[in-house]
């Protein structure tokens, strides 16, 4: 009794949504190769109460939406966004009025657009998001679950080094370079700067750590094939993220940086597309997580250094995809859209280039149900520590009701704006088509 008296002061305050019913849906459990019969759905509070294929009684308060035809299914995860450095240019990156109020203004109008694609829980691996997540967290801001890793971690001259030309070295002329200032990066040398970079961002919130264990195709200085950070270096930021209950992701490309993330104990590796045949066989002995993405083809505003530099990478992501699932290899998906904020729009778009590989029922689970398994490898530093990913009795009430069956098109997920009449993310409605 004083559980219900406590949800309608909620409700009567303004603290808790309006309960929901969604009538004879058919669902999309996350985990399963068909739709349900037609159920009835209750969500009260921000999770789902009640799943039935039969109707029954609830709250004269109770919002009910006829979802007759339609599919409800998880919302959307995506497993690799920078929400920072996605919804910026180079040119925004460079401006000498670059500030935490512009910063925010990008990241408000990218974070708010991705919800209402769908997308109600992401991974931000790596950019100045703390505050951002705070904000939406708190309701202020508008935007998917954030699972945040705070400034990525690179040793000097690796992939998370942003410095300018005419930035010289903290660690002998003691100034910070612009981009950490902005907690976008730490630059960290050695055991000791290693633990402090990974306990700075323990303590602002971090839910996983991000460190720089390989070249990448976005930063100036590092070619694709080197390997960055030694192996004591990496045990380091392993130990110091396993001691708060959590787990350390590597951006690697090549087998050599990845058996040594591996070696180190880290738990996930961020892209892998040089990868051989011996490394994913590793990983799956190990049950190491592989969070690969499609990277975008050339575009007309990329800079020729990394058109260059990316070449063997979009290679070898074709060759990379269907040999981890035949090795059974823990799959992770993400877009890692960089420094385009145009390419936003094509989040959803993205998902369709897993059919060359995948059924749609094996696509679907991915994107929900697996992408949630992997953020709360977290543990107790998960923000959000109920399940996720599912349609479930007592699962967050992050759901997208869709219209038509995507297990037989998956194409209306890339069509948000019309197919997607209702998107609730921890109970709440952030759209609604179907029900004025």
């Amino acid at each position: 009794m004083l559980t219900i008296l406590l949800f309608w002061f909620q409700l009567f305050t303004g603290t808790a949504p309006q309960p929901v019913l969604f009538e004879e849906v058919q669902v999309f459990t996350g985990n399963a190769q068909t739709l349900t019969p037609p159920s009835y759905v209750l969500v009260v509070g921000n999770k789902i109460q009640r799943i039935s294929t039969a109707p029954f009684e609830v709250d004269a308060g109770t919002l009910r939406i006829n979802g007759k035809g339609k599919t409800l299914m998880p919302g959307l995860i995506d497993a690799h966004v920078h929400l920072a450095f996605g919804s910026m240019s180079m040119q925004d990156m460079a401006s000498p009025d670059l500030g935490q109020e512009l910063i925010l203004k990008h990241m408000r109008k990218s974070a708010e657009e991705m919800l209402l694609r769908g997308f109600t829980s992401v991974r931000d691996v790596g950019g100045p998001i703390f505050p951002f997540k705070a904000a939406v967290d708190a309701g202020t801001l508008t935007g998917p679950r954030i699972w945040p890793s705070g400034a990525v971690i690179s040793q000097t001259s690796g992939h998370g080094d942003f410095r300018t030309p005419a930035e010289k070295s903290r660690r002998f002329f003691g100034t910070p370079s612009r981009s950490e200032s902005f907690g976008a990066n730490f630059i960290a040398d050695g055991r000791d700067e290693v633990l402090t970079a990974v306990r700075e961002n323990l303590r602002f919130g971090a839910s996983q750590i991000k460190i720089m264990g390989g070249g990448g195709t976005s930063s100036a200085y590092d070619p694709v094939d080197v390997t960055q950070y030694t192996l004591d270096e990496m045990k380091a930021a392993v130990e110091a993220a396993e001691d708060w209950g959590t787990y350390v992701t590597v951006h690697a490309y090549t087998s050599r940086a990845i058996q040594r993330a591996i070696e180190a104990g880290v738990k996930c590796v961020e892209h892998g597309q040089l990868a051989d045949e011996a490394t994913l066989r590793l990983m799956a002995k190990k049950g190491v997580w592989l969070s690969l993405q499609n990277l975008v083809e050339d575009t007309p505003d990329m800079d020729s250094l990394r058109r260059e530099k990316r070449k063997p990478v979009i290679e070898g992501q074709a060759k990379l995809w269907p040999l981890a699932k035949k090795l059974k290899v823990k799959l992770a998906w993400g877009t890692d859209f960089l420094f385009e904020p145009a390419l936003n729009k094509q989040q959803n778009n993205y998902i369709l280039k897993l059919q060359q590989w995948f059924t749609n029922a094996e696509i679907l689970k991915m994107i929900t149900h697996d992408n949630a398994a992997l953020l709360q490898l977290a543990g107790l530093r998960s923000p959000y520590p109920g399940k996720l990913g599912v349609v479930e009795e007592s699962a967050y009430a992050d759901l997208l009701l869709v219209d038509g069956d995507p297990l037989k098109d998956l194409s209306l997920l890339a069509n948000p704006e019309s197919k997607f009449l209702l998107i609730m993310k921890d109970g709440k409605i952030v759209k609604n088509l179907i029900s004025k």
